[in-house]
């Protein structure tokens, strides 16, 4: 990564001089970025259809070797290549992390409600007549609402009532969107929809409206896992109050590279000549304010060599959008244009907050706040710096002109830094017990591992495996109370172990004609000793209280459901257990026969909603165990109908009082 920094002048030392008596930080704006804007035609409709499920059986292919990190490696191994290249992390090192104290586990409040299981590996893997891949780590999106409660995860989505009751299936996220199931197993040839990942969901209180936005890429044919180049966010929005309805579909193309009315970013431009778009938006993340609905993305080349080039931020008039207007004006800031001083970063995983209903930033004719991290760019893997982004005029996105601004400062926390891996507590692990075995007669000979792989013959010692804990970058911001509220994954130190914890922020924003200024009202780390905590995601209510929803793995607990409440005055709470893991993650990313060296995923992002005095949640967990025996009968790998032969994750949902 080529950095371009800049070399303050007398003024902005000036500047530096005040802000540091004050303890805030400001930085100059001389680099502000010339926004673009674009039209954004409506581009269809979709709806919640009921449709069947699939089978157990292993059907090849397996996995979406398009999204694979190399494609000369997929002949190595029959069932696709199992590293995907979304959710692209750009961190430098693992940081070392602080002495850190060890919260202590479950005192009264905040009061747990309502917690159910929602969208697991099996539901997700067998939806629509099992015309799907096999895809982990969850991506939890969660939105809650008019007694509903709607749950995404990677490549479905299903709707519930508050109580966790069923109000739709199943529903795979191609279908939703009008696109070709994902692989069409029963043609001939074997066809290709496109690949959607990443998702995110929003109910808006003030339109009674529902937004559900993926990350999709287009394939160069029907028949072809291959990529076009061709990428884009859809946004499907409800056409009425219900998510049960019909929903007008939007599309923003993201290759950057000219085509389909986006700008063309040269490789040049972000130091890396000789890789030009076409880029893909990554990661893309979802906010609201009374004004505006916003999507951020990190954008990186779709083809080989995969540079990242930086943020990009959409701002799209809310009220249009939820009135299904025929088109609407999009604004796109690339924060290349941004750099932080004095290592001229651009922005990465610049997270757009959400509130409570009507609990905005009405400063300067409407503001959205977005905060990014830093550590990611730094050697050391460490830094304290949180960079706070303010979008002013938020109300003339809904005119024909928009003339809305971007402006950033620095909040100085404590110092944050990339965590290592999570280890695992010993259990069941069958599938890996599966890839070891060589004493099962099968009808193939003996082994388990020839249920899954025939040939070729893995290496018969796989380990249960170290769980990826994030990259430090912002996870979910709520802007409420009149602060800004973040948290990411950070490295710690607690009982004298390195360990993966959580950095909490509580910021107050303000701002300037055309700057933000950002105090650290109070900041922190929370952390368990002898075990992990990761995926932070938060919701805050009006009045300041606030919950943390994660994922607890370690010596004492499988992937289990956590949280802890938060306010401006005490800080972060106990931990407490929404529900406890019954099991190790034992999915295929974890283990060399799928992908070498594997990759362990976990998390990618949880989610937390408002819905009047109640706080929703959404993590991953393991919600279920089983020996080898026991993934040995009925149908290969199902366990009774808990898992598939390749994955056993499952998300939780739940409601917390603060």
């Amino acid at each position: 990564m080529a950095y371009n920094a800049r070399h303050p002048s007398r003024l902005w030392q000036c500047l530096l001089v005040l802000a540091a008596a004050s303890s805030l930080t400001l930085l100059p704006n001389d680099a502000q970025a010339q926004s673009i804007t674009r039209q954004i035609t409506l581009a269809g409709t979709g709806s919640v259809r009921a449709l069947p499920t699939g089978s157990d059986a292993i059907q090849i292919p397996e996995f979406d070797t398009g999204l694979g990190a190399d494609e000369d490696e997929d002949e190595l191994h029959p069932l696709g290549n199992s590293e995907r290249f979304t959710n692209q992390s750009i961190a430098r090192a693992i940081g070392k992390g602080t002495q850190t104290a060890s919260a202590n586990k479950a005192k009264s409040n905040p009061t747990l409600g309502a917690s159910f299981d929602s969208i697991n590996f099996r539901q997700q893997r067998l939806a629509n007549g099992g015309n799907q891949f096999s895809v982990e780590p969850p991506d939890q999106g969660l939105c809650v609402g008019n007694g509903y409660v709607l749950s995404t995860v990677n490549t479905v989505m299903r709707v519930q009532d508050q109580a966790g009751n069923p109000l739709s299936g199943i529903v795979d996220l191609n279908s939703f969107y009008g696109y070709a199931a994902a692989v069409g197993r029963t043609s001939v040839p074997t066809t290709f929809g496109p690949s959607i990942t990443d998702p995110s969901c929003y109910y808006d209180a003030d339109t009674q409206r529902w937004f559900l936005v993926v990350l999709t890429f287009d394939r160069a044919s029907p028949t072809t896992q291959t990529l076009s180049g061709k990428t884009h966010i859809d946004i499907a929005v409800s056409q009425t109050a219900s998510p049960l309805g019909a929903w007008n579909v939007y599309r923003i193309a993201v290759q950057n590279d000219g085509t389909d009315g986006t700008p063309v970013h040269r490789g040049s431009d972000y130091g890396h000549p000789g890789t030009d778009c076409p880029c893909f938006g990554d990661y893309p993340h979802i906010g609201a304010d009374a004004n505006g609905f916003y999507v951020t993305t990190n954008e990186f080349r779709v083809f080989s060599p995969r540079f990242f080039n930086a943020a990009q931020i959409y701002a799209l008039p809310k009220k249009a959008l939820a009135a299904g207007a025929a088109s609407v004006t999009a604004v796109q800031f690339d924060t290349v244009n941004y750099l932080l001083e004095p290592d001229g970063a651009q922005g990465f995983t610049v997270w757009p907050a959400t509130s409570p209903a009507g609990n905005y930033a009405t400063d300067q004719n409407g503001t959205e706040y977005l905060l990014s991290s830093e550590a990611v760019f730094n050697d050391s893997g460490t830094d304290n710096r949180i960079r706070v982004w303010a979008m002013t005029n938020t109300r003339s996105l809904g005119t024909a002109v928009p003339n809305v601004r971007l402006v950033h400062g620095v909040a100085t926390v404590a110092t944050y830094g990339v965590p290592p891996s999570s280890d695992q507590k010993a259990g069941n692990a069958p599938l890996r017990d599966c890839v070891n075995d060589t004493t099962v007669q099968t009808p193939f000979g003996r082994g388990c591992w020839q249920f899954l792989l025939n040939p070729p013959e893995p290496a018969h010692n796989e380990v249960l495996a170290r769980l990826d804990s994030n990259d430090s970058r912002m996870q979910q911001v709520f802007y409420a109370n009149g602060k800004l509220w973040g948290a990411l994954d950070t490295a710690v130190d607690v009982g004298g172990e390195q360990r993966a914890g959580i950095a909490w922020f509580v910021l107050q924003p303000q701002l300037g004609s055309d700057f933000v200024l950002a105090n650290t009202v109070l900041d922190g780390q929370l952390a368990l000793a002898g075990n992990n905590l990761t995926y932070p995601a938060l919701a805050v209510l009006p009045n300041g209280r606030g919950v943390m929803a994660f994922t607890v793995v370690g010596r004492d607990h499988y992937p289990s459901a956590g949280y802890a409440g938060i306010d401006a005055k005490a800080g972060a709470g106990d931990v407490h257990i929404a529900a406890e893991g019954l099991g190790p993650e034992d999915g295929f990313s974890n283990y060399k026969a799928f992908g070498n060296p594997p990759h362990p995923r976990w998390g990618d992002y949880g989610a937390a909603a408002v819905d009047g005095n109640s706080i929703w949640l959404a993590s991953e967990y393991i919600g279920q165990t089983c020996t080898l025996a026991e993934y040995l009968t009925g149908a290969i790998g199902s366990c009774g109908g808990t898992r598939t032969s390749l994955g056993n994750w499952g998300t939780r949902i739940s409601r917390v009082t603060p």
